[in-house]
């Protein structure tokens, strides 16, 4: 899991065109390690770490109080940049989304989301160079100026697409060090495939296909794994008799059973054991009056498409998290723009999860349409 460079990448707001990433936002940028300056700056580093560690905590735990959404949040992500000391105070006070109901770092975008009520973003297309935006949703509005988490750029490789998925919105390359994890369709475009960069639990060994793999040449790093650890399946059925009806979509996607409470995992052990969630798309009513397929996205998506979806868990399955009662909905994806879709979802989901599978519904699909 990527580590927090002591700069100000995390804390600044970076202005963009309409093409790229929306202005106003914190942008999410990860580093290996944080660069070491020189003595002036090993000096004050180590006058900040001698503060005794219960007044270090108490600061901590003011911060994140007084910081409850963004961009005020960045005060604690500042505050985790000082030196080591200050890190581990701030991860041992920041509690995961799962509890709090906030992103905080980039190790809260691979941890489950909120238990109680879904956590709410939206995602931004430009169709120019085929690449899509995450924004965490700072209002109740469908959209805003948002924070920035992710952003994933549509490549095609032979006769198969790829989605590369990364922290930075400008470095979107499997080699690069912001790499997140992509997502590899079929030829057809009817079946994914989801992989993460890092193992998501203890014990998780990497794919051993060639085409899953980071890199094409030879390895030169060899703290940076190569391979990529398969985390989740995506399909479409094929409608062969063209009957009425959204696209149907089955979901298996490996989610840890007894979350860390950590903010930052790299503090704990792995999780030991993860349990496959098996997902299927809500189906839709017909409404006679307006004469189309009809969901109750609570006022989340204005505009009628056929990427539009509802995920749940259904009743029967293993569910050691409580949800399959085919009515709690556990991801959900619609559009409000021509260009921007809200995204919603809620534990054992995390935003990199939710994310790869809405990328799935971009792309025409004419044998399941």
């Amino acid at each position: 899991m990527a580590l927090w460079r002591c700069s100000s990448s995390w804390l600044s707001s970076v202005s963009r065109s309409s093409g790229g990433v929306g202005g106003g936002e914190s942008k999410v940028s990860p580093e290996i390690a944080p660069v070491s300056g020189g003595e002036g700056e090993g000096e004050e580093e180590e006058r900040w770490s001698r503060l005794l560690p219960e007044l270090l905590t108490e600061i901590m735990r003011r911060v994140d109080a007084g910081a409850e959404r963004w961009p005020p949040r960045r005060d604690v992500v500042a505050c985790a940049c000082v030196c080591r000391r200050w890190r581990d105070a701030a991860v041992s006070v920041v509690r995961p989304p799962l509890e709090c109901g906030r992103i905080t770092f980039p190790s809260s975008l691979k941890q489950p989301g909120p238990r109680d009520a879904p956590m709410h973003c939206f995602i931004r297309r430009n169709k120019k160079n085929s690449t899509f935006y995450l924004y965490l949703s700072l209002t109740q509005a469908l959209t805003d100026k948002g924070k920035f988490l992710l952003a994933a750029r549509r490549f095609r490789n032979g006769a198969h697409t790829e989605y590369i998925i990364s922290y930075d919105c400008d470095d979107l390359f499997p080699g690069s060090n912001s790499y997140v994890g992509k997502l590899r369709s079929d030829f057809l475009g009817t079946k994914f495939i989801i992989y993460d960069s890092q193992p998501p639990y203890d014990g998780a060994k990497p794919s051993r296909s060639q085409s899953s793999r980071r890199f094409a040449s030879k390895q030169i790093n060899p703290n940076v794994s190569g391979g990529n650890y398969e985390v989740g399946q995506v399909s479409y059925k094929f409608n062969f008799l063209k009957s009425r009806g959204p696209r149907r979509m089955q979901c298996n996607i490996q989610c840890p059973v007894g979350q860390s409470t950590a903010s930052d995992p790299l503090k704990e052990k792995l999780i030991s054991t993860s349990s496959p969630l098996a997902l299927r798309n809500k189906a839709p009513r017909w409404h006679e009056h307006l004469q189309c397929w009809c969901l109750n996205f609570h006022g989340r998506v204005t505009v009628a498409s056929v990427k539009n979806f509802q995920l749940v868990a259904p009743a029967g399955t293993s569910d050691p998290w409580g949800i399959a009662d085919e009515e709690t909905v556990i991801l959900q994806f619609g559009k409000i723009e021509d260009d921007a879709f809200t995204m919603d979802y809620r534990q054992p989901l995390s935003a990199f999860q939710a994310f790869a599978i809405c990328l799935t519904s971009f792309g025409t699909k004419l044998a399941c349409e």
